[in-house]
């Protein structure tokens, strides 16, 4: 569950301004302008501790800082504490981290700023955990070798988003490797955040809370 598509990733400041030009009118872009793409030029950096629950009780934390504009990202973990350059040519090992917790907190954004998918969409699907009526929007990466250009950490795998009329997320499903069978959970708790929106708590079949935001700070 973990991906970077080239510079579109890296280099979101630049993208952001590109994105003051008229936008694709398809579900994907509309997805992302639910959540404030259109503002995202307004935005300095991203702060947020990610947080995940495993057997109900084995909680793990990350604390990150994306500073979109000087592409740096602080991240501070049970591990270790440090700031890198998104640009550099050598990226530590808690880059996969970042970019696993960046699709969890920013996916409807990434819908907008990564280039390497394809899409499907269906009407009228029950979401699978609450059986809301949704439009289905599946999206495909595209496969390869995980070092090749715009390929990523894990290329090749699947989300099936299930979308309300608003055109936010209600539940999301992922599949790895764009296999059959996958793991659903809600997008719920969207808060504003500056001039974005972000959902906070992803709750699993079971209902409990598996992974949420806390500490999220918008500059």
């Amino acid at each position: 569950m973990k991906k970077y598509f080239g510079l579109l990733g890296i280099l979101v400041w630049m993208s952001s301004c590109q994105q003051e030009k008229e936008m694709p009118d398809t579900l994907p872009f509309q997805v992302a302008k639910a959540y404030g793409i259109e503002n995202f030029d307004q935005v300095n950096s991203i702060a947020y501790t990610w947080n995940v629950q495993r057997d109900s009780v084995n909680v793990i934390s990350r604390d990150w800082k994306w500073n979109i504009k000087d592409s740096t990202v602080y991240y501070s973990g049970p591990d270790t504490t440090f700031t890198y350059s998104l640009t550099a040519d050598s990226l530590p090992k808690q880059d996969g981290a970042f970019i696993n917790d960046k699709y969890w907190a920013m996916m409807p954004f990434q819908l907008a700023w990564d280039a390497g998918y394809t899409y499907e969409t269906v009407e009228n699907v029950p979401s699978p955990l609450k059986g809301t009526n949704s439009t289905k929007l599946t999206i495909i990466y595209n496969s390869g070798e995980p070092a090749a250009p715009g390929m990523g950490y894990t290329p090749g795998d699947a989300y099936d988003l299930y979308i309300d009329e608003n055109k936010m997320i209600l539940e999301w499903t992922f599949r790895r490797g764009n296999g059959a069978e996958g793991r659903t959970w809600t997008w719920e708790n969207v808060g504003d955040f500056g001039p974005i929106k972000l959902a906070q708590d992803h709750m699993g079949q079971d209902g409990n809370r598996f992974i949420w935001l806390t500490n999220v700070k918008v500059e």
